[in-house]
């Protein structure tokens, strides 16, 4: 497989086209994958003064990936999908990390560090759009899940991962917002975790509903499936 065929690959799923790995080439796709994840993380970090040694080398995004992947597949197994392999899920969030490149590039070095903090947080807000769309778009053609259930599959780990980032505190800054932020304090990422800030309120506020939402997906796809086991011949008799 040439890198020509990795880029058009990774193009076509990035547009919400067709997307299909040739068989024998799953392996590939990963590798192709975990690169374009590692490279985005460390463009995510390379020139952040509050970076820690891992994040610089790329290591947190490798590390995020198989967790939110593993998340992911743990949300799908209920629901009895089409898509129930770990590598599948795997490949497709490490084929969603091109667009977090933007993070690379420098703005606060071109623009003073408002509008610098500006930028960066209207391109968290471009990346994050794009990333839930083609999971919902994966949902709806790869997983064949309800609309209903494609809504809950998508806000369930949203709540979960915005929670998740501000309780762990990975910018060194959530927190310091809160209680307001120094001068020296300030970096271009600020605006864009006050973003994540009241994204996490928000997280909290519908997760009890999401929840409920999910478990009748569940619960449903467990009654189908067990309908579908028993077949015909298992029916019990009708009373005369």
């Amino acid at each position: 497989m040439t890198l020509h065929e990795l880029l058009r690959g990774t193009w076509r799923f990035l547009t919400f086209r067709e997307f299909r790995p040739a068989p024998g080439t799953m392996h590939l796709w990963l590798l192709w994958g975990l690169a374009c994840t590692w490279l985005a993380g460390i463009g995510r970090y390379w020139d952040h003064p509050r970076a820690l040694w891992w994040q610089s080398l790329g290591l947190g995004s490798l590390a995020y990936v198989l967790v939110l992947s593993l998340l992911l597949w743990l949300l799908l197994l209920p629901l009895r999908t089409r898509v129930g392999r770990y590598p599948q899920i795997l490949l497709f969030v490490t084929l969603t990390a091109p667009p977090a490149f933007l993070y690379a590039i420098p703005v606060e070095r071109w623009m003073p560090m408002a509008q610098a903090a500006s930028v960066n947080a209207w391109f968290l807000g471009i990346v994050a759009i794009w990333r839930v769309a083609l999971w919902a778009h994966f949902l709806v053609k790869a997983a064949r899940l309800p609309n209903g259930a494609v809504l809950c599959v998508v806000l369930l780990p949203l709540t979960i991962i915005v929670t998740a980032l501000a309780s762990l505190n990975l910018e060194h800054v959530v927190f310091a917002i809160m209680s307001g932020i120094r001068d020296e304090q300030r970096s271009a990422a600020d605006a864009a975790y006050m973003i994540v800030l009241l994204l996490t309120y928000l997280s909290l506020l519908s997760l009890p509903f999401v929840l409920l939402g999910y478990i009748f997906y569940a619960v449903k796809a467990f009654r189908e499936r067990g309908l579908n086991e028993a077949g015909p011949d298992d029916d019990p008799p009708r009373r005369r």
